[in-house]
């Protein structure tokens, strides 16, 4: 039973992880370290800060030392904290999205992606650009974020959240896919599939079956 960390910076994100692993790695034994401040700072702050980066290494630390075999960052908007924290580490450590990019670089070369969380949106672009960049891709990535959605998770409606999603889906109806930019918004997968005909791409499934992989 491999132990796996999960660092999380909105509870929000932490059902549909779970959900993914009892889907497809029971085995795995998860443990979650919850930092809300992390969100709430980044938003304000209006980017990354080397405080801010400092955290999360020391969170990744923590982590290792406690037995982790594998870390999974669940939260998109600190994509250069994470890449920092696993320069360092001695156990596979993942960003959020990197497996559901690679899923959406295979799919075709428009790509939609809805987003919850506005600071997070610049990014996933620029982590998008330079992975289908280094793939050799054409693929372009359009991003739109979801008003009210996020507020309307967090104050516990997540059928008010799925159906703003799947409302403003059909805006990329003729795209090659649809990517539900966080964690959180993987709830919405049914909603949105029902109101588009293009694949719907989440983040939690693709991120776990790469970890597993990794660890074996």
């Amino acid at each position: 039973m491999p132990r796996i960390a999960l660092i999380h910076a909105v509870a929000v994100a932490m059902p549909p992880v779970h959900e993914a692993f009892r889907q497809l790695w029971p085995e795995a034994e998860c443990v979650d370290i919850l930092d809300t401040s992390l969100s709430r700072d980044r938003e304000r702050e209006g980017r990354l800060t080397e405080t801010m980066i400092g955290r999360f290494l020391l969170l990744a630390k923590y982590a290792e030392d406690n037995g982790a075999a594998g870390i999974l960052f669940t939260c998109s908007a600190f994509g250069e904290a994470i890449e920092r924290a696993a320069e360092r580490a001695q156990v596979p450590v993942l960003k959020p999205n990197e497996a559901m990019f690679a899923a959406a670089l295979a799919a075709g070369k428009r790509l939609g992606m809805l987003a919850t969380f506005a600071p997070s949106v610049a990014g996933m672009e620029e982590e998008f650009r330079d992975m289908a960049g280094a793939a050799g891709s054409k693929a372009a990535l359009s991003s739109f974020c979801v008003p009210g959605a996020m507020k309307a998770l967090q104050s516990g409606d997540g059928a008010e959240h799925d159906q703003l999603l799947a409302i403003a889906a059909p805006r990329f109806a003729d795209h090659d896919a649809v990517l539900l930019a966080h964690f959180s918004t993987s709830r919405a997968a049914a909603a949105v599939k029902a109101a588009v005909r293009c694949p719907v791409l989440t983040a939690p499934g693709a991120a776990v079956t790469k970890l597993k992989g990794l660890i074996g």
